[in-house]
This record gives structure tokens, sequence and C-alpha cells, in this order.
């Protein structure tokens, strides 16, 4: 039958995350090659089954189709032919097509005619011929919900229509529970699972559910959720006011719905007492270790104690490692919400009594017990979240901090733990709305005002909000010079407060801001942590003082370790001394942990700030500008506004460096609009580099010049502000090329007094390269030559193209001739491979002038592409994501990103939208 399309829905109504399955079901009952049709749907409870048969029913309403529907009950499931009843009620009054042996038979059958019952195989053929003739005159689509529940005649009666719709304008559709027994024989029709959703259709689903719930809890809903479309629904209406917005007031186990708790603490109700014992304990432990659940019970419940549970697929248990593990999330919660409060806090308690070794476990469980303050609980708790924040998980850490808050008998130990609590959300956790809650609650009490933690958090919620940067600097200068902090290093209220200054600092862009930092980091005693004095010599004014500590940071580089705090903090300090690329793999990591959930948000930002950069140095454009649309991405969705500067400088220099100068601009008029009236000054000097790239690309030297003066004065390398390094040589053949050669001069010997040569490889090509292009005539060849044989060029391939081109120039006013042919013809190469088509444009054209065709550089060959690189690249060709192409070939995401940046080498080309032509000319040559 081919009257089915797939349901035309308002956005607002729109199935979420179900457009592959509706398309499926529409692509099956529409099948040209197929007249009748059966497919049967399964799923677990609650994944949307009858949603999607709704929808699929109301499209083929609204393609004239005529539907019929049934759903099987429970309590009519012993009555015979009730479900067929059900079915073909509005048929009633249609059934004098049929003969009368079979009109009568189907009558008698379903209830509204009296005499024998009739022989089933009679009842069966009644029903298939009553079908077919009224399909005659309209297509039929037959809808069967809860196919399980229906009587065992009617299952009976369907499974032997089901069989016989072919070549018939009848469609048949039912859905079943996974793994539920039914009367129906399904063996040989098409079946198709309705999965859970995914993680991005879990997030949409809830916040068009939900929009109030804060982001935080969405994500803690959607994990345990699990993609059930019903739970993700359903948990949010089960959570108080303050549980909506606060993921620290979410209880470990979350509370279920009514509807949530019909449909699974029933199951959970009718188990044995001892059953339900150790299913509690193990819904409260969380962690799967049988052996701890066993003990905790103390001999009242066993392992065997739990077949019931087992018997009823409520949990699966593995003997192998001793791990238990219910077979949805809610099962769990529907064990606990089926205990009283006093059965929960003897569980809790049990359950510490055993875990005294795992400090983190038997804190966590002893605060569930408490219900009256107590600081030795309390101090366990604070304890514990520290050590969950070293290990990465920020929202935990919030919670035990904010749960040892609520256990203290000191409101000035009250206030001291929430406004840690407040510093850490705004820190890492990604719930900014949840943390300014938390300062509220710790500036509630005097001591609260003199927090360092405190004043941290609210300097940080006050430049991402509306603030200025001059106010949230004072606040935070103020609270350090007023602290009873004695300036010991060992205290980390104020190491923290420190770190956040450095930042402030270094928003700022003005050097003056400096200097309080730097006296308050003399003082501290028996000295500075040495992370913290690195990164103020590399990151604050690198090119007087960052040589110095190159010998620090290599060390700090190598003990880098796993946690997610120090892997950014060590990122800071590797920025301008271009040593990202030393522990990209750590920066990786830590990206995909983020994309995981599985690390802060701040620090998965970061991340994707340092390897954008680190990718923008070393040519891989297309992958930089990527991690910059994905950080723009988060920071919208968790409202960090304040960071989208970082990503769009990103996605300016990107595309200044390919020339679209246009889109350049846009993005730098974006920055310098928000970071002027806040004062974040070194904002704007990122949008200035920007700004003079792309004017370089465009010819336009002179506006180039302005921009790249606006960053750092001529003459000198601007203290405090690092990017100037990045802009030195943008100013220097900017004034070149403007006739200023003094102020050219000036600032070549600027850059060769300052510890720029000594940070990196790259900054030293740079200085090498404006004394080359400062020194006149013969003598700057040599200069030329050492800054193109400085080692691993690769690193830095538009810095080396673009000196190349400054050395094929000088050259060929030279008359050296074939020297110049070759440095122009090696830099067009390079440009155009990374796409740099102003620079490429350039170099042709030195090329041309020179006497010489610019085929002389003509792109690389295409190399060898393998069977599946070849494959991968004709898919990439026609607009397929990367994730698209991993599904059909079966393969990671990852994977195919890696397959295309081996491949862009191979064909000469940098980026996605070249694939097209790259492989039409690898056709052409090779004779296709």
């Amino acid at each position: 039958m081919n009257d089915l399309d797939p349901p035309v829905r308002p956005a607002s109504t729109r199935l979420v995350g179900r457009d592959g399955d509706l398309g499926f079901i529409h692509s099956f009952f529409n099948n040209p090659e197929v007249h009748g049709a059966a497919l049967l749907l399964s799923g677990e409870a609650g994944v949307g089954k009858t949603a999607v048969l709704d929808a699929v029913a109301a499209g083929a309403v609204n393609r004239g189709v005529r539907v019929l529907r049934a759903a099987g009950v429970q309590f009519e499931a012993d009555i015979g032919y009730a479900g067929l009843n059900q079915l073909l009620v509005p048929l009633f009054d249609e059934f004098d097509v049929l003969d009368p042996v079979h009109r009568d038979a189907l009558r008698v059958a379903i209830g509204i005619g009296g005499g024998p019952a009739p022989d089933r195989l009679l009842t069966s053929t009644a029903v298939l011929l009553l079908l077919r003739l009224i399909s005659a005159r309209t297509p039929l689509l037959l809808v069967v919900d809860d196919l399980p529940w229906l009587d065992r005649a009617t299952n009976a009666v369907l499974g032997f229509v089901a069989r016989r719709l072919v070549g018939s304008r009848i469609g048949f559709l039912a859905a079943s529970r996974t793994d539920s027994e039914s009367f129906f024989e399904s063996g040989g029709l098409t079946e198709r699972r309705l999965e859970p959703l995914d993680a991005a259709s879990s997030a949409e689903l809830l916040a068009l559910a939900h929009p109030d719930v804060s982001p935080a809890v969405r994500r803690r809903i959607s994990a345990e959720a699990r993609g059930n479309p019903l739970a993700l629904v359903e948990l949010p209406l089960a959570l108080t006011a303050e549980q909506r917005t606060t993921l620290a007031a979410v209880p470990g186990v979350l509370p279920l719905s009514e509807r949530l708790q019909a449909m699974f603490a029933s199951r959970v109700a009718g188990l044995p007492d001892r059953t339900r014992r150790l299913l509690l304990l193990a819904a409260l432990d969380g962690t799967g270790d049988l052996a701890a659940v066993v003990a905790a019970a103390s001999g009242r419940a066993g392992v065997d104690d739990l077949a019931p549970a087992e018997q009823n697929r409520l949990v699966t248990i593995s003997t192998g490692n001793r791990r238990l593990s219910f077979r949805h999330p809610l099962i769990g919660s529907a064990v606990v919400e089926l205990a009283t409060a006093a059965e929960r806090r003897r569980a809790h308690r049990a359950l510490a009594e055993v875990l005294g070794e795992q400090l983190e476990r038997r804190a966590w469980h002893l605060g569930e017990a408490a219900v009256e303050p107590d600081e030795v609980v309390a101090a366990l708790l604070e304890e514990a979240g520290r050590r969950r924040l070293r290990r990465g998980d920020a929202l935990g850490a919030v919670a035990a901090l904010t749960r040892s808050a609520g256990l203290s008998p000191a409101a000035s130990d009250e206030s001291r733990r929430l406004a840690e609590a407040a510093y850490v959300g705004v820190d890492s956790s990604g719930d900014l709305d949840d943390a300014s809650r938390l300062l509220a609650g710790a500036q509630a009490h005097p001591t609260g005002q003199q927090s360092l933690h405190a004043a941290a958090a609210a300097a940080f919620l006050l430049i991402n909000r509306d603030g200025d940067m001059d106010t949230a600097y004072q606040l935070l200068v103020g609270a350090i010079e007023s602290g009873e902090h004695g300036y010991d290093a060992s205290d980390e209220g104020l190491v923290e407060a420190l770190h956040v200054l450095v930042l402030l600092c270094w928003y700022g862009g003005d050097p003056k801001l400096w200097q309080p930092l730097l006296t308050y980091v003399e003082r501290l005693t028996p000295e500075p942590p040495e992370l913290l004095w690195v990164i103020i010599q590399t990151f604050g004014d690198p090119s007087r003082t960052g040589a110095a500590a190159l010998p620090r940071l290599s060390t700090l580089i190598s003990t880098v370790g796993d946690d997610p705090t120090r892997v950014i903090r060590v990122g800071t300090a590797s920025v301008f001394a271009d040593r990202l690329g030393d522990f990209r793999w750590a920066t990786r990591r830590l990206v995909e942990q983020g994309r995981a959930g599985a690390a802060p948000v701040r620090r998965h930002l970061g991340a994707l700030m340092h390897l954008g950069l680190d990718y923008f140095h070393l040519g891989r454009w297309d992958d930089a500008a990527e991690l910059a649309a994905e950080g723009l991405g988060l920071c919208e969705n968790h409202d960090y506004r304040f960071f989208a500067w970082y990503f769009q400088y990103i996605q300016a220099a990107v595309a200044a460096a390919q020339g679209n100068a246009a889109t350049s601009a846009e993005l730098t008029e974006e920055i310098v609009r928000w970071a002027t009236p806040r004062g974040t000054h070194g904002a704007r000097y990122f949008a200035c580099h920007a700004r003079a790239l792309a004017a370089l690309g465009s010819n336009d030297f002179e506006t180039a010049y302005q921009h790249a003066r606006a960053l750092s004065p001529a003459g000198t390398v601007a203290p405090y502000v690092p990017i100037a390094m990045w802009g030195a040589m943008d100013l220097v053949e900017a004034a070149v090329r403007t006739g200023r050669e003094k102020e050219a001069a000036a600032h070549a010997a600027a850059m060769r007094a300052s510890s720029m040569a000594a940070l990196s490889p790259r900054l030293e090509l740079l200085v090498l390269a404006c004394e080359a292009l400062t020194t006149p005539g013969k003598a700057s060849l040599a200069l030329f030559e050492q800054a193109l044989s400085l080692p691993d060029p690769e690193h830095r391939p538009f810095d080396v193209a673009r000196v190349r081109l400054f050395y094929g120039e000088r050259l060929r006013r030279l008359r050296a001739a074939p020297e110049a042919r070759e440095q122009l013809a090696r830099a067009l190469e390079d440009f155009r491979r990374l796409g740099a088509e102003p620079w490429a444009a350039r170099a042709a054209a030195e090329l041309r002038a020179g006497g010489h065709s610019a085929s002389v550089a003509a792109r690389p060959g295409p190399g060898a592409l393998t069977a599946q690189e070849l494959q991968i690249a004709r898919l990439a060709a026609t607009g397929l994501t990367n994730k698209q192409i991993a599904e059909r070939l079966l393969l990671s995401h990852r994977t195919i990103g890696t397959h295309l940046y081996q491949i862009y080498p191979k064909l000469g080309i940098t980026s996605r939208a070249a694939l097209r032509d790259a492989l039409s000319g690898l056709e052409t040559n090779s004779g296709g």
C-alpha cells in the first residue's frame, strides 16, 4: 500500500528523536514493490511506542487512509475476541459486505450476534475477507498497541491476517514491550526495535518539556532516564521547585512520578522482604558492588535472596566479578520509593559501616543517614568534595560541599563551605544559576562576605553577566588584601583567588593591573606554588619573563597528570611558549571526557580553546574552526557567555588566513562590541590581531599597520599583552610595505631585545624574519636562511610559508631568479595546501613577475589513496558529516576525522569544501 506518508506535525508536537523510525515506517509501507505489509514494533516500557503509533496513524488519516485501532488491556486478556471487538467496532455497520456464513460467524465471535461459537479458521477468514473488501474502496491501516495483552483468540486471528496482506491495500502495525510473552505468532514478520533516545534528543525533549529545569539537573535526569522518553518527561514532575533548579538539592536516587511508580514500583512491591532489603542497599550504594551490599545486609539477607528479582528481570548479577546492576536505573528508584525514610537511613548507615576505607562513599552515606548537624560528618564530606574535584567531578564536589554545609553546626563553617561550593560551581561545574544561589547562601552570613572563595565566585559571576572587569578586579583585590590568610601558600582559598586574579589581569589588558598580583605572590610563604608562579611568568608578560621559566614549565608538562584543572592551567602556562603540542594528548583526552559528560564544563571549554589555538598554528584550520564552533555551543548551552570571544577569535583568525575578510570582520566586530564596554581589553587585543591578519590578506597594508600598532606600538613589544608577540611580524611587514622602514627596524630590534626568540622556534622564526625584512640587500639572505633552517617547520606551516614568500620577494629583487623561484614555488605550494588563498595569489603573482608560471608549484600529487580513504573522501564530498559517514561505514566518527586529516595532504587540500574538486581532478588525471 502506498498511501502512508510521515505524519505532518506542528514543531511543538514533533516526536523528538524519532525521525529515523518514522522514516523507516513510511518507506516500509510505501515500498512500490510491496502492496500490503505487516510491521511489528518493539521496545522497553516508556520508550514511546504509543507515541510512534499515534504519529503514524495521524499521518495516515491525513492522507485519506482509514485507521482501525485496538490496544491490549490486561483485565480483558481472558475475554475471547475482546481485542477483535475493539478493532472492528467502526466496521459493525459494514458486515453485510460479507456472505451470510462469514458475516454471522464474525458477529458471533465478537459478541454482537447469537449462535454456536464459530471455528477459529472461519472467524479468521471472515476478518480477512472483510478487511480486503473494505480496503478495495479505501486503504486501511490496522494499528494495535500492547499486543501481548490482547486475548489469545484475537492474537491468533491477527497473526493469520498479518501473513495474508500481500497484494492488498491493508497495512498492519503493532507494538509490544521487549521480551514480553505473547500469543501472537511473529515468526516471518518484519520487526523494528525502538531504541532509547540518544543524548542530543534526550536533551532536546527535556528542554522542550521542562524549560524551567536547570541544565545541570536536566543532565542528571537524562543520565538516569537512559533515553527513555516517558522517564525524561515524568521524572522532573516528582522534583520540588528547589530540586528542579539546584543540582545539589537533588537526592542521590531520583523520586518517581505517579506514572513511573505505576510502571516500575508495581514490579517491585510483590517481592519478598529479604529481596527488597538487598535491592534497597544496592540502589542506595549505586556502584554495583555486590560484596558491599551483602556485607551491609549483615546476615539478614544473602545473594540467594536476589533470585526473585532476577526471575522478574529487575536485576542482573555477574558472579564472575560480583556485580549487581538494575536493568533500568528507575527500578532502583522504585525500590527506594517504596522504602520508608527510616529504612533508607538504616541502609545508608549499614553501607557506611562496611566502607570504612573508602572515604568518599562512606562520607556520602553518613551524610544521607544524618538527621541533624554533625561536624564530623560535615568534615568528611568536605574532604570528599575536594577529592572529587581533583578527580574532575565538579558536580559531585558541589553536591558534597553543599551537603557538608547543611550538616555544619557552626554558621561560619556553613558559610565557608557554601562559598567553596559556589566557587567550584562557577569555576568548573557549568551551572552558574546554581552557583549564584549557593553564593547568596554563603553571603547571608557575615563571615561569608570575607571568604576568598566567595569573592572569587562573585568576581567570576560578575564578568560573566553584565558587570565590568574593573569592578570584578577591585572586588577580588579588596578581598585578598583584607583577608586573614597571612599569605600562607598552603591556603587553598588564597591560591584559588590568585589564579582567578591572574585571569582578571590578563582579561583587563592593562599592565597596571598586574602590580598588586605580583606583590601578593612575592609575599607568599614559604614560597609561591610552582604552577601559579610559572603561569605568571609565561602567561602575563612572556616576552620579558617567560624564557626564564621554561625549565620549570617543562617539569610541569612532564608531570601534567589527569586532573582537569591542572591540565588546563599547565595549558595556560604553555600557550605563549608554544608548548601546547607537548601534551596535546592530555588536552585531547579532556575534550573527549567533556563530550562524554565526564569532565567539568569550564575545563572542557579550556581544552577546546587550547586545542583550537594549537591546531591553528599547526595549519589544521578546519579542525580549529570545528572546535571553536563546539566551544561556542557550550558557551550558549551553559551560559558561559564571557568565553565566547575566545572561540570567535579562533574563527576570525582562520577566516583571515583563508581570505574570508568579511567573515573575519564580522567576528572581530562582535568581539570588540562586547568587550569594550566591559573593559575586557585583552579580548580587544585578540580582535586586533585577527584584523591585522585579514588586512594583510586583503593587501590593505595601511589598515593592517594601524591594527597591528593598536596591538603593540612600533618599537615596543607591549608589556603584559602577550599576543603582541603573535602580531609582531604582521606589524613589521605592514610597516615595510607602507614605507615605514624606521618603525619596522625599531620593532625588529625590540623583538630581538625581548625573550621571544628563546621562548619557541616559532617565535624565533618571527624574530629572524623581521630582522631579515629590515636588513637591506644581500645581508638579509643569511637571516632568511637561518629562519628557515629552524627545526620542525611542519609545526608552523603558515608562518614558514609567509617567510618563504618574503625571502622569494627579496631574492627576486636581488635578481637571484632560480633561488627566488624555488622559495616562491614552495611558498605557493604551502599556501595552497593550507587554503591561504590571498597569500597563494601573492606568491603566484611574484612567480609571474619573475617570468615563471604559477604551474611550477602545482598542487601536490594525489598520492595513493587507499580504498577506504577514497570511500571516505567521496562520502565527505557529498556533504555528509563525520558522524553520518561513520554510521555508514561502521566506524567511529573520530576515526573518520583521522582519515580525512591524512587524506587532505594527499589531495593537496586543507578543507572539506575542496574535496569535490580534488576528487574530480583525480578522476580526470587517471583517465576516469
